[in-house]
């Protein structure tokens, strides 16, 4: 295989991750999921059982929300109700916007929560405080929102929140663990916007971006019964060596432990008996896209699975492995070969580096495929345009990634050591550049063999 088909590889490999992503736009979401005929709000995908609300009998509809996806969702909604919406609030990240006409918009910091996100929150949790029986609320969570909506809880101050998100972020947590640590040192996460708005009625439309579309762990579940504890919390902090944790922080966490301080709402509770929680897309619908476009363009697809995790390169080696495979003997599927997961992995970060996991996934990946024949191109990509704190997506690579770099001067294995996948294929130019996508389920990898 010539170098000119390792192009066509890359383009084919980047036209099945933008296939991907249709049909998890927020805004398509939302409509495939909502629809209003006269005065009856039905609720449900095409095939599935409805829910049904009469809107004549709500004083008041609302919106609020946050995530990376949201002020999409937003767009649908204001497409759907109109006039009828009485009030609108939503958080998102910087850059994550759209013109809305009912609907206000506040920008606020991701991964790591600032003030605006603080100040966003407030307002939401003091509008929904004042709802009563006749509101009818939609919420709308994606990805991000545990970051975005971000009021911490009494005592617990911003740049303390802000040190222990990084720590977190840093230290190799699941979603899982991180966000049932945010949970119980935040006013808002948990189940506690559910708390807030209670009696109203509320119909929670949630973008999945985690791994078996655990509604409590999506944002954050501000609107769902929780499962974590204060002592689940702790228990996390100490599993990772946290030591650096402030004394407020941990002195919160203990008081929950002690039952001094309320516990995040559970299962049970009569506050979500008017809360209807609903994902309307989630990962494997990306990935199935990627499926299907891959036929097309003439691949045998094989999804592995959307509920991939772990360490991002040993999930890397774990995919190499398959590649490896595929190769030698035609198994698991003969090439032409389309190979598709997703998921999110975890990096422990011991380098001084800039990148993400799909930066990291790629890098790992090029480094074991070296010394195979330039048959194949390795994609990793996040379906929200953003892998960690750059601009790009994730990565492209073939078995000519490391000598690629060799060329330029560029030590492959010394640039994973340090965590700085970005700047070794910003010199590469093997990133993958999409901008912001306005989504956000995870991440979709793809492993292309001719």
């Amino acid at each position: 295989m010539e170098k000119r088909d390792l192009k066509r590889l890359r383009q084919e490999a980047e036209d099945i991750f933008r296939a991907s992503l249709v049909p998890v736009d927020p805004h398509a979401a939302v409509k495939n999921f909502v629809r209003v005929d006269g005065p009856t709000l039905i609720l449900g995908k095409e095939g599935q059982d409805k829910v049904k609300l009469d809107l004549s009998g709500f004083d008041r509809i609302s919106l609020v929300g946050g995530g990376k996806a949201t002020a999409p969702m937003a767009k649908a909604m204001e497409e759907l109700l109109g006039e009828k919406i009485h009030t609108g609030l939503i958080t998102v990240k910087y850059g994550f916007t759209e013109a809305l006409h009912h609907t206000g918009i506040r920008e606020a910091g991701h991964p790591v929560p600032d003030e605006q996100g603080i100040e966003g929150t407030r307002n939401i949790l003091a509008f929904l405080e004042k709802a009563d029986a006749k509101d009818l609320i939609f919420s709308l969570i994606s990805g991000g929102g545990s970051a975005l909506l971000c009021q911490p809880a009494a005592g617990i101050t911003l740049s303390e929140k802000q040190a222990l998100t990084r720590s977190l972020l840093e230290c190799g947590a699941s979603i899982d663990e991180i966000n049932a640590v945010r949970k119980h040192i935040s006013a808002a996460k948990g189940g506690q916007m559910a708390r807030a708005a209670f009696p109203a009625t509320v119909v929670n439309l949630m973008l999945s971006d985690v791994v078996g579309d655990k509604m409590d762990v999506i944002a954050s579940g501000p609107f769902v019964p929780d499962t974590a504890t204060f002592a689940q919390a702790l228990e996390i902090l100490e599993k990772y060596d946290l030591t650096a944790v402030s004394a407020e922080i941990y002195d919160h966490l203990q008081a929950g432990a002690r039952g001094e301080t309320d516990e995040t709402p559970k299962a049970g509770d009569p506050i979500f008996e008017r809360v209807f929680n609903f994902i309307i897309g989630s990962n494997i619908m990306a990935l199935e896209a990627a499926e299907k476009r891959a036929k097309v363009l003439g691949y045998t697809p094989l999804i592995l699975s959307s509920r991939i995790q772990g360490e991002t390169r040993d999930v890397a080696l774990f995919h190499t492995a398959i590649l490896r495979e595929i190769l030698r003997t035609g198994k698991p599927i003969p090439a032409p070969a389309c190979v598709i997961s997703g998921g999110e992995t975890t990096v422990t970060i011991r380098g001084e580096g800039v990148g993400g996991r799909n930066q990291e996934f790629g890098l790992a990946a090029a480094v074991d495929v070296a010394d195979l024949a330039p048959r194949f191109v390795v994609l990793s990509g996040g379906t929200d345009g953003n892998d960690g704190p750059t601009e790009a997506a994730g990565a492209i690579v073939d078995p000519l990634t490391v000598s690629r770099g060799k060329e330029m001067g560029l030590e492959a294995r010394a640039y994973l050591n340090n965590n700085d996948a970005y700047h070794f294929f910003e010199k590469t130019q093997e990133l993958l550049m999409t901008g912001p996508t306005n989504t956000n389920v995870m991440d979709v990898r793809l492993m292309l063999v001719r």
